[in-house]
Protein backbone atom coordinates (compact mmCIF):
# COMPACT_ATOMS: atom_id res chain seq x y z
CA UNK A 1 0.00 0.00 0.00
CA UNK A 2 1.23 3.49 -0.85
CA UNK A 3 1.19 6.05 1.92
CA UNK A 4 0.79 9.80 1.73
CA UNK A 5 3.25 11.80 3.79
CA UNK A 6 1.16 14.47 5.52
CA UNK A 7 -1.94 16.54 5.92
CA UNK A 8 -1.97 20.18 7.05
CA UNK A 9 -4.64 22.50 8.42
CA UNK A 10 -4.48 26.14 9.51
CA UNK A 11 -6.80 28.75 11.02
CA UNK A 12 -6.52 32.54 11.15
CA UNK A 13 -8.83 34.87 13.04
CA UNK A 14 -11.23 32.46 14.76
CA UNK A 15 -11.70 32.18 18.52
CA UNK A 16 -11.96 28.38 18.31
CA UNK A 17 -8.77 27.95 16.29
CA UNK A 18 -7.47 24.92 18.23
CA UNK A 19 -10.77 23.04 18.22
CA UNK A 20 -11.26 23.71 14.52
CA UNK A 21 -7.75 22.51 13.79
CA UNK A 22 -8.37 19.36 15.81
CA UNK A 23 -11.47 18.64 13.73
CA UNK A 24 -9.60 19.50 10.53
CA UNK A 25 -6.85 17.04 11.38
CA UNK A 26 -9.46 14.43 12.24
CA UNK A 27 -10.81 14.79 8.71
CA UNK A 28 -7.27 14.51 7.30
CA UNK A 29 -6.26 11.49 9.38
CA UNK A 30 -6.06 9.34 6.24
CA UNK A 31 -3.06 11.40 5.11
CA UNK A 32 -0.91 10.42 8.09
CA UNK A 33 -1.38 8.09 11.06
CA UNK A 34 2.00 8.21 12.82
CA UNK A 35 1.85 11.53 14.64
CA UNK A 36 -0.15 14.72 14.95
CA UNK A 37 0.36 18.19 16.35
CA UNK A 38 -1.18 21.63 16.80
CA UNK A 39 0.51 24.96 17.53
CA UNK A 40 -1.51 28.05 18.40
CA UNK A 41 -0.66 31.69 19.09
CA UNK A 42 -2.72 33.76 21.55
CA UNK A 43 -0.93 37.10 21.01
CA UNK A 44 1.33 36.49 24.00
CA UNK A 45 2.93 33.10 23.35
CA UNK A 46 2.94 30.02 21.13
CA UNK A 47 1.40 26.90 22.61
CA UNK A 48 2.16 23.38 21.37
CA UNK A 49 0.82 19.84 21.65
CA UNK A 50 2.25 17.10 19.43
CA UNK A 51 2.68 13.40 20.03
CA UNK A 52 2.99 10.06 18.31
CA UNK A 53 -0.35 8.44 17.54
CA UNK A 54 -3.73 9.22 16.04
CA UNK A 55 -5.55 12.53 16.42
CA UNK A 56 -8.18 11.19 18.83
CA UNK A 57 -5.46 9.56 20.97
CA UNK A 58 -3.46 12.78 21.36
CA UNK A 59 -6.06 15.49 21.89
CA UNK A 60 -8.81 15.79 24.49
CA UNK A 61 -10.97 18.60 25.88
CA UNK A 62 -8.49 19.36 28.65
CA UNK A 63 -5.36 19.80 26.55
CA UNK A 64 -7.23 21.50 23.71
CA UNK A 65 -8.47 24.12 26.20
CA UNK A 66 -4.83 25.00 26.85
CA UNK A 67 -4.24 25.76 23.16
CA UNK A 68 -5.54 29.29 23.36
CA UNK A 69 -5.54 31.86 20.56
CA UNK A 70 -7.27 32.64 17.29
CA UNK A 71 -4.42 31.38 15.07
CA UNK A 72 -3.32 27.77 14.63
CA UNK A 73 -1.51 25.31 12.40
CA UNK A 74 -1.89 21.55 12.58
CA UNK A 75 -0.28 18.50 11.01
CA UNK A 76 -0.76 14.75 10.64
CA UNK A 77 2.26 12.79 9.50
CA UNK A 78 3.43 9.67 7.82
CA UNK A 79 7.21 9.79 7.51
CA UNK A 80 9.02 9.72 4.17
CA UNK A 81 11.96 11.87 5.24
CA UNK A 82 13.07 11.33 8.82
CA UNK A 83 12.15 8.34 10.92
CA UNK A 84 8.97 7.86 12.87
CA UNK A 85 9.70 9.34 16.30
CA UNK A 86 8.65 12.23 18.49
CA UNK A 87 11.43 14.62 17.46
CA UNK A 88 10.19 14.52 13.88
CA UNK A 89 6.57 15.39 14.65
CA UNK A 90 5.14 18.56 13.19
CA UNK A 91 4.33 21.46 13.24
CA UNK A 92 7.91 22.53 13.90
CA UNK A 93 8.45 25.59 16.13
CA UNK A 94 11.68 27.59 15.89
CA UNK A 95 13.21 30.81 17.16
CA UNK A 96 14.66 32.54 14.10
CA UNK A 97 16.11 35.86 13.06
CA UNK A 98 12.61 36.67 11.77
CA UNK A 99 10.93 35.83 15.06
CA UNK A 100 9.25 32.70 16.36
CA UNK A 101 7.81 30.62 13.54
CA UNK A 102 5.74 27.45 13.29
CA UNK A 103 5.81 25.46 10.06
CA UNK A 104 3.77 22.51 8.78
CA UNK A 105 4.79 20.79 5.55
CA UNK A 106 3.26 18.27 3.16
CA UNK A 107 5.65 17.01 0.48
CA UNK A 108 9.27 16.09 -0.03
CA UNK A 109 12.29 18.17 -1.08
CA UNK A 110 14.48 16.36 -3.58
CA UNK A 111 17.51 18.58 -2.83
CA UNK A 112 17.13 18.35 0.96
CA UNK A 113 20.30 16.32 1.47
CA UNK A 114 22.39 18.79 -0.51
CA UNK A 115 20.95 21.83 1.28
CA UNK A 116 21.28 20.12 4.65
CA UNK A 117 25.00 19.60 4.05
CA UNK A 118 25.54 23.19 2.94
CA UNK A 119 23.67 24.62 5.92
CA UNK A 120 25.45 22.40 8.40
CA UNK A 121 28.83 23.37 6.91
CA UNK A 122 27.94 27.03 7.40
CA UNK A 123 27.13 26.53 11.08
CA UNK A 124 23.45 25.57 11.18
CA UNK A 125 22.48 23.17 13.96
CA UNK A 126 19.58 20.84 13.21
CA UNK A 127 17.18 19.56 15.85
CA UNK A 128 15.19 17.19 13.63
CA UNK A 129 15.45 15.05 10.51
CA UNK A 130 12.70 17.05 8.80
CA UNK A 131 13.29 18.64 5.43
CA UNK A 132 10.83 21.26 6.71
CA UNK A 133 13.53 22.47 9.10
CA UNK A 134 15.76 23.21 6.11
CA UNK A 135 13.25 25.83 4.96
CA UNK A 136 13.34 27.45 8.40
CA UNK A 137 17.16 27.64 8.33
CA UNK A 138 17.15 29.14 4.82
CA UNK A 139 14.54 31.68 5.86
CA UNK A 140 16.46 32.61 9.00
CA UNK A 141 19.68 33.15 7.03
CA UNK A 142 18.00 35.48 4.55
CA UNK A 143 19.05 39.12 4.63
CA UNK A 144 15.53 40.17 3.70
CA UNK A 145 13.94 41.99 6.63
CA UNK A 146 10.35 41.24 5.65
CA UNK A 147 9.15 37.73 6.57
CA UNK A 148 7.34 37.11 3.31
CA UNK A 149 10.37 38.21 1.28
CA UNK A 150 12.65 35.96 3.33
CA UNK A 151 10.19 33.10 2.87
CA UNK A 152 10.19 33.59 -0.89
CA UNK A 153 13.99 33.67 -0.96
CA UNK A 154 14.08 30.39 0.99
CA UNK A 155 11.56 28.67 -1.27
CA UNK A 156 13.50 29.68 -4.38
CA UNK A 157 16.38 27.53 -3.12
CA UNK A 158 14.42 24.31 -2.59
CA UNK A 159 13.34 21.80 -5.21
CA UNK A 160 10.52 19.34 -4.92
CA UNK A 161 7.03 19.12 -3.53
CA UNK A 162 5.69 21.33 -0.78
CA UNK A 163 2.39 22.58 0.47
CA UNK A 164 3.29 24.68 3.49
CA UNK A 165 1.76 26.61 6.33
CA UNK A 166 3.90 29.16 8.19
CA UNK A 167 2.60 30.89 11.33
CA UNK A 168 4.14 33.91 13.00
CA UNK A 169 2.73 36.39 15.52
CA UNK A 170 0.84 38.38 12.91
CA UNK A 171 -0.06 36.15 10.01
CA UNK A 172 -0.68 32.74 8.53
CA UNK A 173 1.18 32.14 5.27
CA UNK A 174 0.25 29.33 2.87
CA UNK A 175 2.50 28.27 0.01
CA UNK A 176 2.37 25.68 -2.74
CA UNK A 177 5.31 24.66 -4.92
CA UNK A 178 5.36 25.88 -8.55
CA UNK A 179 4.45 22.42 -9.87
CA UNK A 180 1.51 22.01 -7.50
CA UNK A 181 2.38 18.42 -6.57
CA UNK A 182 0.29 18.30 -3.41
CA UNK A 183 -3.17 19.85 -2.84
CA UNK A 184 -3.91 22.94 -0.73
CA UNK A 185 -7.14 24.93 -0.51
CA UNK A 186 -8.60 28.03 1.11
CA UNK A 187 -11.85 28.31 3.04
CA UNK A 188 -13.85 30.89 5.00
CA UNK A 189 -15.46 30.38 8.39
CA UNK A 190 -17.35 33.26 9.98
CA UNK A 191 -14.85 36.13 9.98
CA UNK A 192 -11.84 33.81 9.93
CA UNK A 193 -9.90 31.90 7.29
CA UNK A 194 -8.99 28.24 7.08
CA UNK A 195 -6.44 26.42 4.90
CA UNK A 196 -6.44 22.66 4.39
CA UNK A 197 -4.88 19.88 2.37
CA UNK A 198 -8.39 18.78 1.37
CA UNK A 199 -11.91 20.23 1.23
CA UNK A 200 -13.37 17.36 3.30
CA UNK A 201 -11.98 19.14 6.37
CA UNK A 202 -14.00 22.27 5.47
CA UNK A 203 -17.18 20.19 5.43
CA UNK A 204 -16.50 18.93 8.94
CA UNK A 205 -15.79 22.36 10.47
CA UNK A 206 -18.55 24.13 8.53
CA UNK A 207 -16.27 26.31 6.41
CA UNK A 208 -17.05 27.48 2.90
CA UNK A 209 -14.63 26.39 0.20
CA UNK A 210 -13.27 29.48 -1.56
CA UNK A 211 -10.66 28.15 -4.00
CA UNK A 212 -7.53 26.07 -4.43
CA UNK A 213 -4.25 27.79 -3.64
CA UNK A 214 -2.56 27.88 -7.01
CA UNK A 215 0.74 26.21 -7.89
CA UNK A 216 3.54 28.66 -7.14
CA UNK A 217 1.29 30.91 -5.06
CA UNK A 218 2.15 32.32 -1.64
CA UNK A 219 -0.92 33.54 0.22
CA UNK A 220 -0.51 35.92 3.17
CA UNK A 221 -3.44 35.97 5.60
CA UNK A 222 -3.44 38.74 8.20
CA UNK A 223 -5.75 41.24 9.87
CA UNK A 224 -5.46 43.25 6.67
CA UNK A 225 -7.03 40.42 4.66
CA UNK A 226 -5.53 38.28 1.90
CA UNK A 227 -2.50 39.05 -0.22
CA UNK A 228 -1.52 36.73 -3.06
CA UNK A 229 2.07 36.65 -4.31
CA UNK A 230 3.25 34.65 -7.34
CA UNK A 231 7.04 34.97 -7.31
CA UNK A 232 7.92 31.93 -9.42
CA UNK A 233 8.09 31.83 -13.22
CA UNK A 234 5.66 29.30 -14.70
CA UNK A 235 7.27 26.08 -15.85
CA UNK A 236 4.68 23.32 -15.87
CA UNK A 237 2.18 21.88 -13.45
CA UNK A 238 2.58 18.36 -12.07
CA UNK A 239 -0.27 17.59 -9.69
CA UNK A 240 0.05 14.09 -8.24
CA UNK A 241 -2.58 12.03 -10.06
CA UNK A 242 -2.60 9.54 -7.19
CA UNK A 243 -4.61 12.08 -5.18
CA UNK A 244 -7.49 11.24 -7.51
CA UNK A 245 -6.71 7.50 -7.59
CA UNK A 246 -6.21 6.85 -3.89
CA UNK A 247 -4.91 9.48 -1.46
CA UNK A 248 -7.65 12.09 -1.23
CA UNK A 249 -10.87 11.28 0.57
CA UNK A 250 -13.71 10.57 -1.89
CA UNK A 251 -15.79 13.39 -0.40
CA UNK A 252 -13.11 15.97 -1.23
CA UNK A 253 -12.98 18.19 -4.29
CA UNK A 254 -9.75 18.95 -6.15
CA UNK A 255 -9.57 21.61 -8.84
CA UNK A 256 -13.35 21.69 -8.85
CA UNK A 257 -13.62 17.94 -9.45
CA UNK A 258 -15.31 15.45 -7.13
CA UNK A 259 -12.80 12.77 -6.14
CA UNK A 260 -15.58 10.17 -5.84
CA UNK A 261 -16.91 10.96 -9.32
CA UNK A 262 -13.43 10.79 -10.85
CA UNK A 263 -12.89 7.36 -9.27
CA UNK A 264 -16.22 6.14 -10.64
CA UNK A 265 -15.08 7.27 -14.08
CA UNK A 266 -11.85 5.31 -13.63
CA UNK A 267 -13.92 2.22 -12.83
CA UNK A 268 -16.20 2.70 -15.82
CA UNK A 269 -13.25 3.10 -18.16
CA UNK A 270 -11.63 0.03 -16.60
CA UNK A 271 -14.77 -2.01 -17.32
CA UNK A 272 -14.51 -1.02 -20.98
CA UNK A 273 -10.79 -1.75 -21.22
CA UNK A 274 -10.70 -4.98 -19.18
CA UNK A 275 -14.08 -6.73 -19.31
CA UNK A 276 -14.58 -10.25 -17.99
CA UNK A 277 -17.53 -12.57 -17.34
CA UNK A 278 -18.33 -12.79 -13.65
CA UNK A 279 -21.14 -13.01 -11.11
CA UNK A 280 -20.33 -9.98 -8.99
CA UNK A 281 -18.07 -6.93 -8.65
CA UNK A 282 -16.54 -6.09 -5.29
CA UNK A 283 -14.07 -3.54 -4.01
CA UNK A 284 -11.02 -3.76 -1.84
CA UNK A 285 -12.44 -1.41 0.80
CA UNK A 286 -12.29 1.44 1.23
CA UNK A 287 -10.00 2.78 -1.49
CA UNK A 288 -11.54 0.66 -4.25
CA UNK A 289 -15.19 1.44 -3.47
CA UNK A 290 -15.84 4.25 -5.93
CA UNK A 291 -14.02 2.61 -8.85
CA UNK A 292 -15.79 -0.69 -8.17
CA UNK A 293 -19.16 1.06 -8.31
CA UNK A 294 -18.19 2.54 -11.66
CA UNK A 295 -17.04 -0.85 -12.96
CA UNK A 296 -20.32 -2.47 -11.87
CA UNK A 297 -22.47 0.25 -13.43
CA UNK A 298 -20.64 0.09 -16.76
CA UNK A 299 -20.47 -3.72 -16.93
CA UNK A 300 -23.97 -4.40 -15.65
CA UNK A 301 -22.56 -6.95 -13.18
CA UNK A 302 -24.01 -6.58 -9.67
CA UNK A 303 -21.93 -4.83 -7.00
CA UNK A 304 -21.57 -6.58 -3.66
CA UNK A 305 -19.68 -6.06 -0.40
CA UNK A 306 -17.47 -9.12 -0.50
CA UNK A 307 -15.13 -8.01 2.28
CA UNK A 308 -15.63 -6.18 5.52
CA UNK A 309 -12.98 -3.83 6.82
CA UNK A 310 -11.87 -3.41 10.42
CA UNK A 311 -11.75 0.36 10.93
CA UNK A 312 -10.32 0.13 14.44
CA UNK A 313 -6.79 -1.01 13.76
CA UNK A 314 -4.05 0.70 15.71
CA UNK A 315 -0.47 -0.22 16.45
CA UNK A 316 -0.04 -3.81 17.57
CA UNK A 317 2.33 -5.10 20.23
CA UNK A 318 2.63 -8.44 18.42
CA UNK A 319 6.04 -9.17 16.94
CA UNK A 320 5.79 -9.40 13.12
CA UNK A 321 6.53 -13.11 12.76
CA UNK A 322 5.77 -14.75 9.42
CA UNK A 323 2.64 -16.29 10.88
CA UNK A 324 1.37 -12.88 11.98
CA UNK A 325 2.29 -11.33 8.62
CA UNK A 326 0.17 -13.98 6.94
CA UNK A 327 -2.77 -12.89 9.12
CA UNK A 328 -2.44 -9.17 8.29
CA UNK A 329 -5.03 -9.28 5.51
CA UNK A 330 -7.56 -10.97 7.78
CA UNK A 331 -6.91 -8.41 10.51
CA UNK A 332 -7.78 -5.55 8.15
CA UNK A 333 -10.14 -7.19 5.63
CA UNK A 334 -12.24 -10.29 6.13
CA UNK A 335 -14.12 -11.99 3.27
CA UNK A 336 -17.87 -12.59 3.60
CA UNK A 337 -18.14 -16.27 2.71
CA UNK A 338 -21.90 -16.26 2.10
CA UNK A 339 -21.45 -13.67 -0.66
CA UNK A 340 -18.41 -15.25 -2.30
CA UNK A 341 -19.05 -19.00 -2.16
CA UNK A 342 -19.32 -20.50 -5.63
CA UNK A 343 -19.03 -17.13 -7.37
CA UNK A 344 -16.81 -15.73 -10.08
CA UNK A 345 -15.77 -12.35 -8.71
CA UNK A 346 -14.18 -9.19 -10.03
CA UNK A 347 -12.11 -7.41 -7.37
CA UNK A 348 -11.36 -3.71 -7.99
CA UNK A 349 -8.39 -2.11 -6.24
CA UNK A 350 -6.54 1.16 -6.77
CA UNK A 351 -2.99 -0.17 -7.24
CA UNK A 352 -0.48 -2.98 -6.79
CA UNK A 353 2.85 -2.07 -5.18
CA UNK A 354 4.91 -5.10 -4.15
CA UNK A 355 2.19 -7.61 -4.96
CA UNK A 356 2.42 -9.48 -1.65
CA UNK A 357 -0.75 -7.96 -0.20
CA UNK A 358 -2.72 -8.64 -3.39
CA UNK A 359 -1.48 -12.22 -3.30
CA UNK A 360 -2.77 -12.70 0.25
CA UNK A 361 -6.12 -11.13 -0.61
CA UNK A 362 -6.63 -13.34 -3.64
CA UNK A 363 -5.76 -16.38 -1.55
CA UNK A 364 -8.20 -15.33 1.19
CA UNK A 365 -11.01 -14.84 -1.32
CA UNK A 366 -10.48 -18.28 -2.82
CA UNK A 367 -10.34 -19.82 0.64
CA UNK A 368 -13.71 -18.16 1.26
CA UNK A 369 -15.18 -20.05 -1.68
CA UNK A 370 -14.75 -17.83 -4.75
CA UNK A 371 -14.34 -20.04 -7.81
CA UNK A 372 -12.57 -17.33 -9.85
CA UNK A 373 -10.90 -14.09 -8.79
CA UNK A 374 -10.37 -11.48 -11.51
CA UNK A 375 -8.33 -8.53 -10.25
CA UNK A 376 -8.85 -5.11 -11.85
CA UNK A 377 -6.67 -2.12 -10.99
CA UNK A 378 -7.93 1.45 -11.51
CA UNK A 379 -4.47 2.78 -12.39
CA UNK A 380 -1.57 1.74 -14.64
CA UNK A 381 1.26 -0.44 -13.26
CA UNK A 382 3.50 1.38 -10.76
CA UNK A 383 7.03 0.98 -12.13
CA UNK A 384 8.99 3.88 -10.63
CA UNK A 385 9.58 5.35 -7.16
CA UNK A 386 8.05 8.66 -6.10
CA UNK A 387 10.28 11.45 -4.71
CA UNK A 388 7.57 14.04 -4.13
CA UNK A 389 5.91 13.08 -0.85
CA UNK A 390 4.69 9.50 -1.27
CA UNK A 391 6.26 6.55 0.48
CA UNK A 392 7.18 4.08 -2.27
CA UNK A 393 9.70 1.25 -2.03
CA UNK A 394 12.91 1.16 -4.00
CA UNK A 395 12.15 0.55 -7.64
CA UNK A 396 13.52 -2.99 -7.55
CA UNK A 397 10.80 -3.83 -4.99
CA UNK A 398 7.96 -2.59 -7.20
CA UNK A 399 6.58 -5.72 -8.80
CA UNK A 400 5.61 -4.04 -12.08
CA UNK A 401 9.17 -2.80 -12.60
CA UNK A 402 10.38 -6.40 -12.76
CA UNK A 403 7.44 -8.42 -14.09
CA UNK A 404 5.00 -8.24 -17.00
CA UNK A 405 1.26 -8.28 -16.33
CA UNK A 406 0.96 -12.03 -16.99
CA UNK A 407 3.81 -12.71 -14.56
CA UNK A 408 2.19 -10.52 -11.89
CA UNK A 409 -1.08 -12.40 -12.40
CA UNK A 410 0.70 -15.70 -11.80
CA UNK A 411 2.49 -14.33 -8.71
CA UNK A 412 -0.67 -13.09 -7.02
CA UNK A 413 -2.70 -16.15 -8.04
CA UNK A 414 -5.53 -14.32 -9.83
CA UNK A 415 -7.45 -15.89 -12.70
CA UNK A 416 -6.96 -12.68 -14.68
CA UNK A 417 -5.43 -9.26 -14.10
CA UNK A 418 -6.21 -5.98 -15.83
CA UNK A 419 -4.83 -2.50 -15.31
CA UNK A 420 -6.31 0.80 -16.45
CA UNK A 421 -4.33 2.29 -19.33
CA UNK A 422 -2.50 5.60 -19.02
CA UNK A 423 -4.77 7.01 -21.71
CA UNK A 424 -7.83 5.85 -19.81
CA UNK A 425 -6.52 7.35 -16.57
CA UNK A 426 -5.80 10.76 -18.05
CA UNK A 427 -9.05 10.96 -20.01
CA UNK A 428 -11.05 10.06 -16.90
CA UNK A 429 -9.31 12.62 -14.70
CA UNK A 430 -11.22 15.47 -16.40
CA UNK A 431 -8.28 17.88 -16.40
CA UNK A 432 -5.68 18.53 -19.12
CA UNK A 433 -3.10 15.68 -19.19
CA UNK A 434 -0.22 18.14 -18.78
CA UNK A 435 -1.71 19.05 -15.38
CA UNK A 436 -0.50 15.83 -13.77
CA UNK A 437 2.61 14.11 -12.51
CA UNK A 438 2.48 10.48 -13.67
CA UNK A 439 6.14 9.65 -12.99
CA UNK A 440 5.35 6.57 -10.89
CA UNK A 441 3.90 5.01 -14.03
CA UNK A 442 6.13 6.46 -16.75
CA UNK A 443 9.41 7.43 -15.09
CA UNK A 444 9.03 10.90 -16.62
CA UNK A 445 9.88 13.04 -13.59
CA UNK A 446 8.89 16.73 -13.79
CA UNK A 447 11.98 17.61 -11.74
CA UNK A 448 15.25 15.97 -12.71
CA UNK A 449 16.18 13.25 -10.24
CA UNK A 450 19.82 12.31 -9.79
CA UNK A 451 20.77 8.85 -11.01
CA UNK A 452 20.15 6.09 -8.47
CA UNK A 453 18.80 8.55 -5.89
CA UNK A 454 16.33 7.01 -3.48
CA UNK A 455 14.73 7.80 -0.19
CA UNK A 456 17.22 9.12 2.31
CA UNK A 457 17.12 10.13 5.94
CA UNK A 458 18.59 13.40 7.09
CA UNK A 459 19.36 11.58 10.35
CA UNK A 460 22.39 10.13 8.59
CA UNK A 461 23.89 13.60 8.74
CA UNK A 462 22.70 14.84 12.13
Amino acid sequence: MLKEECGIFGVFGHKDAAKLTYLGLYALQHRGQESAGIITFDHTRFRTIKEMGLVFEIFNPKNLSGLTGDMAVGHVRYSTTGSSNIKNTQPFLAETSKGTLAIAHNGNLVNAKELHGQLKSSGSIFQTALDSEIIIHLLSKSREKNLSDAFIEALKQVKGAYSLLLLDKNSLIAARDPYGFRPLCLGKLDSGWVVSSETCAFDLVGASYIRDIEPGEILLISKDGLKSIKPFPFDSHAFCIFEFIYFARPDSQISGQSVHCIRKKLGKRLAKEAPVQADLVMAVPDSGNSAALGYAQESGIPFEFGMTRNHYIGRTFIEPSQQVRDLEVKIKLNPIKEILKGKRIIVVDDSIVRGTTSRRRVSALKEAGATQVHLRISSPPIKYSCYFGIDTPQRRKLIASNKEVEEIKEFIGADSLGYLSMEGLLESAALPPQTFCTACFSGDYPIKIKDKINKFSLEEKT
